[in-house]
């Protein structure tokens, strides 16, 4: 794995779980609403980022095991298309980046031995 191309690679999927579950939690912040303070928001907020500490969880799973990322956010994505298919652009926005993080992390998965000493 001496080259640029296989470090890209081999980092890619974790990078983009990563900010997938940064955007995932983006959706949080619906939360604090102009009718509520702080203090009653915060309950909310916690329960919305669940998701995005599922999916950082599913990355660190993933990370020396890359067939765990491979099939669960190929996984996600078709059940989230499955779940949302009466909205294209939802479906697109949030099992579309899960679908690509997926294939990069089968992709890392199928190339191990190269990558990897241990």
């Amino acid at each position: 794995m001496a080259t640029i191309s296989g470090r890209l690679l081999l980092w890619s999927p974790r990078i983009l779980g990563i900010l997938a579950s940064v955007f995932i939690g983006l959706f949080a912040l619906d939360a604090f609403s102009p009718g509520k303070s702080f203090v009653e928001a915060l309950p909310d907020f916690l329960v919305h980022l669940i998701p995005a500490y599922l999916l950082l969880a599913l990355v660190g799973a993933s990370w020396r095991r890359e067939w765990i990322g491979g099939l669960a956010f190929i996984g996600l994505a078709v059940f989230y298309a499955l779940m949302a298919k009466s909205h294209l652009d939802w479906v697109l926005m949030i099992s579309g980046p899960l679908a690509v993080v997926g294939a990069l992390f089968w992709w890392s998965w199928f190339r191990h031995s190269e990558w990897h000493v241990s």
